[in-house]
């Protein structure tokens, strides 16, 4: 994340949740790194658990101080939706 996008910010939290187009939330924890935020502890797994390609779009849109819901889409630009099946429910957050 830029800089900038922690202007949006009272102070950058440590943890965020990520919720995503069908509700489901993980959690993952966030460092300043060389003036970047970045995402750390919960990313791979997230990532990992929806399949997320290199070719993807992954946006990031900021519903709360500490909750951002992720879009993900498709190598043709089609919006990917994950279903919170039992798998991810090993690694979701809890509400």
């Amino acid at each position: 994340m830029p800089l900038d996008f922690t202007k949006h910010f009272v102070a950058v939290p440590t943890e965020f949740k990520l919720r995503n187009n069908t509700g489901c939330s993980w959690n993952m924890t966030v460092k300043l790194m060389n003036d970047t935020v970045t995402l750390d502890q919960g990313w791979a797994t997230y990532a990992a658990v929806h399949q997320i390609k290199i070719s993807y779009m992954v946006t990031f849109n900021l519903l709360t101080p500490d909750t951002l819901k992720v879009i993900i889409f498709d190598d043709d630009g089609l919006e990917v939706v994950n279903k919170c099946g039992k798998h991810d429910k090993a690694f979701a957050a809890k509400e």
